[in-house]
């Protein structure tokens, strides 16, 4: 265990849920902060099994008058510490895992980076995208990176919009998607006796293991021993991007700057929670928004409920993502009621966050 007090380590970093372990997170050099990332994955003997998650009433958006961030096209957001030395053996995503996505910076605007009242709340539902997944296996690393790939423009062209019409400036974020794993700005991806792929704020990277993900590692199980079909990973992807989200808006900035100040290792655990399940909200409003042409039958949509309603911390560990009913529940918050201020985790009762 680190110590008690928690420092701001070089390279923070946000990752999707594991299954049934412990994962060791990236310390600095004068970091204490950690971020073991958990999933206990209840096995289950049929996706079928009942689902006893239920989504989450959260107030109707209002502007406050908190104090707000004002982004002009020579500002940019810094949500993370930047670090002078970039570690060895950092993929460099090619060409093609970029997204061709024109960004055009917004005119000087205004906009609220808090966590209870920042301006993404006011952005409604996600505009319904075609995005076929086709009959990738998740088994194979070309199919399922090239879907990742396909998915994640496809959550630019969904999020591109939304955003920049609350004054958000857009970037998308960028790909290192590897066989086995490897090393990226925020630690080896994925991290030992892990599956997960993870998030890095610093460059905007989302770092995956298509093996791990889909077969698991040692003792981790892999989604794909969960859910074989490919829409569990590529929720569990937008999970990721819903971290590139909160990067974009400040309410990862605010996040960190909050977890800082709390006194107690059970605030900042607390904090991870409600971020890390805003996340899955922020995913599950994108898979809604292409349900119809991915395609998401009924079916699969329940099984889409199980999945994330079995992942999540597993007891004994420290508790930062969410117990597995309120990894379920938010996910359907995210589906269910679709818009962007029902996914207010930090305005949520703390019983759904725990």
């Amino acid at each position: 265990m680190p110590p008690q007090q928690w420092h701001r380590p070089p390279q923070p970093r946000k990752s999707g849920m594991g299954v049934l372990g412990v994962l060791g997170a990236v310390f600095g050099s004068l970091a204490a902060l950690f971020v073991l990332i958990v999933i206990g994955a209840v096995m289950l003997s049929s996706s079928s099994s009942s689902d006893t998650s239920t989504p989450v009433a959260i107030p109707t958006y209002e502007p406050s008058d908190e104090p707000t961030t004002r982004f002009t096209e020579d500002d940019e957001p810094s949500p993370t510490p930047t670090h002078s030395e970039e570690p060895t053996q950092q993929p460099t995503p090619t060409q093609d895992d970029e997204p061709d996505t024109t960004v055009t910076p917004p005119a000087q605007v205004t906009v609220n980076t808090s966590l209870k009242n920042n301006s993404v709340y006011r952005a409604g539902v996600l505009p319904r995208l075609s995005c076929p997944a086709g009959n990738a296996s998740i088994f194979s690393h070309s199919q399922l990176k090239a879907l990742i790939i396909k998915t994640g423009r496809c959550m630019d062209r969904a999020w591109k919009p939304v955003l920049e019409k609350q004054g958000f400036r857009f970037s998308p974020p960028r790909y290192a998607i590897a066989a086995q794993g490897g090393r990226g700005a925020c630690g080896d991806y994925p991290s030992p006796g892990s599956t997960v792929p993870y998030y890095c704020p610093q460059n905007n990277t989302i770092y995956a293991s298509t093996s791990a993900m889909a077969r698991g590692r040692g003792n981790a199980v892999g989604y794909g021993q969960m859910i074989t079909w490919h829409g569990g990973i590529i929720g569990m992807m937008a999970h990721e991007y819903g971290h590139h989200v909160q990067n974009l808006t400040g309410l990862m900035n605010s996040w960190w700057s909050a977890t800082l100040d709390s006194g107690s290792q059970s605030g900042k655990l607390a904090l991870s929670r409600r971020l890390e399940l805003q996340a899955n909200c922020f995913g599950a409003m994108w898979m809604r928004s292409v349900a119809s042409s991915y395609p998401v039958s009924t079916a699969n949509r329940s099984r889409l409920f199980w999945f994330f309603s079995n992942v999540g911390d597993h007891p004994g560990y420290p508790r930062d993502h969410g117990k597995p009913v309120n990894s379920g529940r938010w996910f359907r918050q995210g589906w269910e009621r679709n818009k962007a201020y029902q996914c207010n985790t930090w305005m949520a009762p703390s019983s759904t966050v725990s």
